[in-house]
């Protein structure tokens, strides 16, 4: 599945939210989210641009993706 191109990093943050991911802290334009899991504690940070480019977006899905054990795809279709 094609990487989104419209997603701002604010309604990206929302919608990991929902996934389990919570705000944990701001510094400037980047935001940080974390997952508690029986692994611990997982982080990814996500800048409030709007739209992220492809490159920054495709690597956040890849690690979050990588981290909630999923394709890619499936976190795609879930995300937007």
């Amino acid at each position: 599945m094609r990487t989104p191109r419209d997603l701002d990093g604010s309604r990206l943050i929302q919608r990991l939210g929902k996934l389990g991911y919570e705000q944990t802290r701001q510094s400037g334009s980047h935001v940080r989210l974390t997952r508690q899991s029986d692994d611990g504690e997982q982080h990814v940070t996500i800048p409030l641009h709007s739209p992220l480019r492809v490159g920054t977006l495709n690597a956040i899905l890849s690690d979050v993706a990588a981290q909630l054990g999923v394709s890619k795809d499936e976190l795609i279709r879930h995300v937007t």
